[in-house]
């Protein structure tokens, strides 16, 4: 059977006898097609389910920090281009090059994490992100062989430094995703759903500079670094009640001075800010910015501040999120993990099982497997299922012009605000 699409993509399934077009196809025989290949999946998984497991365990046993997942690099590196982009990031890829206008070719991507976090090691359970994404790939990989003249590309990616840094977005930069269409990842989490909100952050370092002296004997001369970052610590401590009930403020002092009789020289802190939106990054950027400013007033101190990471919020594609949940539920009531679905994909959540199982154990291995299964489940979906592709794009790009919109609308209501802070802000000096 032949079986068209609105792009022209061509998939001859060798199993069925006689050609086909979309347009006169019947649901109940392509519902078999899309069964019978997601049984595939399955199977595939099930028979290298001791293998998998080994995967998954290794990572767990060798915790490495954000940007030195090497032994995890190592171990993930199964005869593809290691050290892609990033020295610990990889790309694993199989099926066509390329493809034709008339027979395009689809390239459905999955994502690895494997990165630990400091004093807790795998505590995030990056090992399971890293078992999953392979997995589901090996799975998907297995369906396609039984699918003859198949234009469709199996990618994973390595990506390292998730927990400092977040380094997908230097891979974005460096265009690794410019050739994928949809890109499926499953992360732990606490919780059972659908979509679980991933907000967008904007992480800032503040450095505060004074004049070290003796604390005892020379207190006058000094000035006192350390006091600026309490200071501006407890500036944001107090200006949460002002902020909105869904926004974020949370941070450490990194560095506080070197012994109690010198009055400190240098102090250093580290902020997370956080909103449901990256539209109202700046504005709490700006109060933000405004708290540290007093606290070098104050105190006489120079302060400057360095803009580390901004992320964006997770932005939702629910065709993909109901793909998930329903392919979840074949594979029995279960937990299953949060998943994001990046890039042109959106995002989709499940919840996860680490709130009840360590990530090295028999029960974390079996929901792990649980939900590469769906997710490559999903990916078949979207390969096969007919138009699926097609409405996955469409709400993606009605989804950014409406992010975009407001954006702009947000811009606009802030540039008619400045001459009014201007105004104010002239006749406070004058008084």
């Amino acid at each position: 059977m032949e079986i068209t699409w609105k792009n022209q993509l061509k998939l001859v399934l060798p199993s069925l006898k006689r050609p086909l077009e979309r347009s006169g196809f019947k649901s109940e025989g392509m519902s078999g097609i899309l069964r019978e290949l997601k049984q595939q999946v399955c199977s595939s998984i099930d028979q290298a389910r001791d293998k998998l497991h080994r995967l998954g365990t290794a990572i767990w046993h060798c915790p490495e920090l954000a940007y030195k997942e090497r032994q995890s690099h190592d171990i993930l590196v199964w005869n593809v281009e290691p050290h892609f982009k990033l020295d610990t990031a990889f790309r694993a890829s199989w099926g066509p090059v390329g493809g034709s206008d008339s027979d395009p070719t689809v390239n459905i991507g999955f994502l690895c994490e494997y990165d630990a976090r400091p004093g807790i090691g795998h505590a995030c359970d990056h090992n399971l992100t890293a078992e999953a994404g392979a997995v589901a790939a090996v799975g998907l990989r297995a369906a396609l062989k039984s699918v003859a003249d198949r234009p469709v590309h199996v990618t994973v990616l390595g990506t390292p430094a998730e927990e400092e840094g977040g380094r997908k977005t230097d891979l974005l930069r460096e265009g690794a995703f410019e050739d994928v269409d949809v890109v499926l990842m499953a992360h732990p989490s606490q919780e059972d759903a659908t979509y679980i909100p991933d907000v967008a952050e904007h992480d800032v370092v503040v450095k505060y500079h004074g004049r070290a002296s003796h604390a005892s004997a020379y207190p006058c001369e000094g000035v006192n670094a350390l006091d600026a970052a309490v200071m501006a610590y407890s500036n944001l401590s107090v200006l949460r009640q002002q902020l909105r009930p869904d926004w974020r403020i949370h941070g450490i002092i990194k560095h506080g001075g070197v012994k109690p009789n010198n009055v400190p020289d240098y102090s250093e802190l580290e902020y997370y800010l956080r909103t449901p939106s990256h539209r109202d990054l700046a504005t709490i950027r700006a109060k933000v910015e405004a708290c540290f400013r007093a606290a070098a007033m104050a105190t006489g101190c120079e302060v400057s501040w360095l803009s580390a990471n901004e992320f964006y919020e997770i932005l939702r594609n629910h065709t993909l999120e109901g793909l998930y949940e329903e392919n979840g539920n074949t594979l029995i009531t279960c937990t299953l993990f949060m998943v994001s679905l990046f890039l042109t994909s959106g995002s989709s959540d499940f919840g996860n099982v680490t709130h009840e199982y360590t990530a090295a154990s028999e029960k974390a291995q079996f929901f792990t497997l649980r939900a590469a299964k769906a997710l490559a489940m999903t990916a078949v979906d979207v390969l096969f299922g007919p138009g699926v592709l097609e409405r996955v794009r469409k709400e993606f790009t009605e989804a950014k012009v409406i992010e975009e919109e407001g954006l702009k609308r947000q811009q606009k209501k802030h540039a008619e605000a400045e001459p009014n802070k201007s105004q104010d802000a002239t006749t406070y000096n004058t008084v």
